[in-house]
């Protein structure tokens, strides 16, 4: 494993980072869970991602996986949650209000079994807040010591702009990692956000580099029975999965071949050519999973006619 700094911050994250989105508290087991942490953290996976809203129910994610981390070293651990989506029925269950994001950060550290967070992220713009009130409720959580660091997810490069900007003139505790989704087929970021960070000093950590299963190949042909494909997404979801994406999945996987190495190494390895990027955040269903993505490290250089190749395949699905 190796270790990305985070933006302008001393934060190290993991070229690699493990989410609970979807699994774990989902459709995968306890034990599963337990296993797929621990091989984790062996490979040198030491940041673990959860939200408040994960898991079936919202919220179980985080006592599952919480369950787990408390038996691990916890100086040696890097943990993450967000807030912002709706937890409970009113005008309080969400946003990015000081009291819902207080409230929702003390109902997370009860279900993690913590004291604290290293990273707490505003998981979502709140066009009823302004940004400075959750700006400034960041600072509040990060001087009580709730969380150490504070990032936002989901928002766009002008948001993010804005509240590095915010946080700069107002000395509050800065914005140190922003997430967003970022893959082979999901390259919108790239139009502004990647720009973004860059002046601003943020780190970015690119969520579902594998597009939620679609660069491992598995739904080359049809949807396997146990997958998330069946057990979560809708069939709107599925529909977009057409013969056109298929052969472009194709085209991707030859390419991965011709460089030793399987489709989903190839797209982490590809999300990691970024500088801006400090994690790739992925999500498993077993520990195969863990340890074959883990490899992408192995070989993570792109020749430019091997870049060109993969902008070409990408085109011709546009």
């Amino acid at each position: 494993m190796t270790y990305r700094t985070c933006g302008n911050s001393g934060l190290k994250l993991p070229a690699i980072s493990l989410g609970a989105w979807e699994t774990f508290g989902g459709y995968r087991s306890g034990e599963i869970t337990r296993e797929c942490i621990f091989r984790a953290f062996n490979l040198g996976i030491i940041h673990f991602d959860l939200s408040n809203h994960y898991g079936k129910e919202p919220g179980r994610a985080e006592v599952l996986v919480g369950r787990i981390l408390r038996e691990m070293p916890r100086d040696e651990i890097i943990v993450s949650t967000k807030a912002g989506l709706t937890m409970w029925p009113g005008p309080l269950g969400g946003g990015g209000s000081r009291k819902s994001m207080l409230a929702n950060l003390d109902q997370s550290l009860q279900r993690l079994g913590l004291d604290y967070v290293d990273i707490f992220y505003s998981e979502r713009p709140d066009p009823e807040t302004p940004l400075e009130e959750t700006l400034a409720t960041f600072d509040q959580i990060v001087r009580s010591g709730k969380a150490l660091y504070v990032g936002l997810s989901n928002y766009s490069g002008k948001a993010l702009q804005d509240a590095f900007e915010l946080s700069r003139q107002s000395h509050r505790s800065p914005i140190v990692v922003q997430q967003v989704p970022y893959n082979l087929i999901q390259r919108e970021s790239e139009l502004e956000l990647l720009r973004t960070v860059r002046d601003a000093g943020t780190g970015v950590i690119a969520v579902s580099p594998l597009a939620q299963g679609l660069l491992t190949g598995k739904y080359l042909e049809d949807f396997p029975a146990e997958s998330r494909a069946v057990t979560v997404w809708s069939q709107e979801h599925r529909d977009k999965v057409t013969p056109s994406l298929r052969e472009t999945i194709r085209k991707l996987i030859k390419i991965a071949e011709a460089r030793g190495q399987t489709l989903p190494q190839m797209a982490i390895a590809w999300v990691l050519r970024r500088p801006e990027i400090c994690s790739a955040l992925i999500g498993a269903s077993d520990v195969e999973q863990i340890e074959e993505n883990a490899k992408a490290l192995e070989n993570r250089k792109f020749s430019n006619e091997e870049l060109q190749q993969i902008d070409d395949v990408l085109s011709a699905n546009q």
